[in-house]
């Protein structure tokens, strides 16, 4: 059956779309390039149901004008701490005690400091010290400021307060640099917001997802892998826990860092993944986006294999790796009530992904078309069939977050039993 499409529940859908109704945001704008993003997560909250109420400090009005941010909130814009009127009846306090979530966005280096180290010497940086709600902080900053020694102590510190952070992420910034200190998107933002403020369809669930390549050593120095990123598998846990999950991430050695709020476990090889995900369990839902080496070298060298001049390559002698997802589907006690794999195929794409379903005995695979000239191996977005036992559900093609979106949302009606595993 190609092209089934389960039916939505609208009502749900519709509060979804309003889920933050009735909550109020303080928005804390900080001076730096991403403060433009600011304004696209006004327009975000807003579309969920949410008032927004703007701060902008003095370096982020070099970037954004109050008179576009109280355009789009709809509400007035604060900027001075010494505003007489307003203090006059404690402004700094009514506009932090207010607030069901303080958000920070940008969050630089600065407004981090400050709230680490309790100083308050403007509006923004007194509201954070006077607010008793939960404060969510994106960070954007040049890498070398985001890897100083500072920095790493003031975002332990915060941690350990118990603030939220969304982000940041790696990619090329307005200095010409590239790494991490990039502030997330504005839905990303926004995501982690909802999080914040709603108790999700999945809270009380636990999820494990796996995600990245394996490295399966063959000595010392070099190693058997694949192209994989990490990309979708992190964007699956991202979403996973906004939807309010408990996610326990199991990840190989991806490019792309782990998302904020879950329960990140470090592998290499297939074997370690296969011991983490055993320890895991037991979970409502398992996702199994890793892309995991079907071979390793069976003896790895203890040390660096060299040429011997004769230019005859060594022989190696390879093994079956563990079968992690069909391990999982098939277990006769403690399974997943839901078994989500992936298939990457280059030819055949749904009938192979039809056959891995019934061999690894699980209930969904997602499969993606993975020739080289899709782009979608190492790349930003993907183009997947959600493959089960009833039918196939083609998507279009959408960046990998909308992808783990749209996933997770799957995931959430099956555990509660409205599109049945």
């Amino acid at each position: 059956m190609r092209g089934v499409i389960w039916p939505r529940n609208k009502e749900a859908t519709a509060r979804e779309a309003r889920m933050l109704a009735g909550k109020r945001v303080l928005l804390i704008i900080g001076g730096g390039v991403a403060a433009f993003k600011a304004l696209t997560l006004i327009r975000l909250l807003r579309a969920s149901g949410a008032s927004v109420v703007p701060v902008i400090t003095r370096a982020g009005q070099e970037f954004v004008t109050p008179l576009s941010a109280s355009a789009l909130a709809a509400e007035k814009v604060y900027t001075d701490l010494f505003d007489l009127t307003e203090e006059a009846e404690m402004g700094h306090i009514e506009l932090s005690r207010d607030a069901d979530l303080v958000v920070v966005a940008p969050a630089t280096a600065d407004l981090l400091a400050k709230m680490a180290n309790g100083l308050a010497n403007d509006l923004a940086s007194t509201i954070l010290m006077a607010t008793d709600k939960r404060v969510l902080m994106a960070p954007a900053m040049n890498v070398r400021m985001w890897d100083h020694p500072a920095t790493r102590r003031n975002v332990a510190r915060l941690k350990d307060d118990g603030v939220i952070f969304a982000g940041p992420t790696e990619g090329a910034m307005a200095c010409g640099e590239f790494g991490p200190g990039r502030m997330v998107e504005p839905d990303e933002i926004a995501a982690a917001v909802e999080a914040a403020l709603v108790d999700g369809p999945l809270k009380g669930r636990h999820v494990l997802v796996t995600s990245g390549p394996t490295h399966e050593p063959i000595d010392p120095v070099r190693y058997i892998a694949n192209r994989s990123s990490g990309a979708q598998g992190t964007a699956i846990a991202a979403a996973l826990a906004g939807l309010g999950a408990s996610v326990t991430f199991v990840t190989g050695p991806a490019e792309v860092p782990p998302p904020d709020g879950v329960t990140v476990v470090r592998v290499d090889t297939a074997r370690e993944m296969l011991a983490a995900v055993e320890a895991a369990l037991p979970a409502d839902a398992a996702v199994f986006a890793a892309a995991v080496a079907d071979w390793r070298v069976a003896s790895a060298a203890s040390s660096k294999m060299k040429k011997d001049g004769t230019g005859n390559p060594p022989v190696l002698e390879f093994a079956e790796n563990p079968d992690i997802l069909a391990t999982v589907g098939g277990m006769e006690t403690g399974r997943p009530r839901l078994v989500v794999g992936f298939a990457a195929e280059t030819d055949d794409v749904i009938a192979n992904a039809s056959a891995k379903l019934t061999r690894k005995r699980c209930d969904w695979i997602v499969a993606n078309d993975v020739r080289p000239e899709t782009g979608i191996m190492g790349g930003s977005e993907n183009a997947v069939h959600l493959v089960r036992a009833d039918g196939v559900e083609d998507w279009p093609r959408m960046s990998k977050r909308d992808v783990a979106r749209k996933l997770a949302a799957r995931i959430a009606e099956a555990l509660a039993g409205e599109a049945g595993a």
